[in-house]
């Protein structure tokens, strides 16, 4: 079992900054991919970012150059920092923890960014 537990979410303008963390407690394998998804109002969960054990990125097109997702190893955490928010970007926001070669994936309570235009 793997727990995840979300933070930094809030209310900001558009152009501004936020930094969402997730921190994973349980069983960790040491080989290991984390992300976040987000989810607006009446829209389906997409994935904004994902990183590998390893340091591999992914990163949806709509964020690419604005937000950096990042991870220390040690602290089972992963960040995602997001930069020149725009109310597009509003929406909850959730961490997913998969281990590789796993079928199963974990998701965080997820945290709502909301931006204002």
């Amino acid at each position: 079992q793997v727990h995840l537990v979300e933070s930094g979410g809030g209310l900001v303008q558009a152009g501004g900054s936020l930094r969402l963390s997730c921190a994973a407690s349980g069983i960790i394998r040491s080989s290991n991919v984390m992300g976040w998804y987000r989810q607006a109002p009446g829209k389906q969960r997409e994935l904004v970012a994902d990183i590998t054990s390893s340091g591999s990125t992914n990163y949806a097109d709509s964020v690419k150059g604005r937000f950096t997702i990042s991870r220390d190893n040690a602290k089972n955490t992963v960040y995602l920092q997001m930069n020149s928010l725009k109310s597009e970007d509003t929406g909850v926001y959730y961490c997913k923890f998969k281990t590789a070669g796993s079928w199963r994936d974990y998701w965080g309570q997820g945290t709502q960014v909301t931006v204002s235009s």
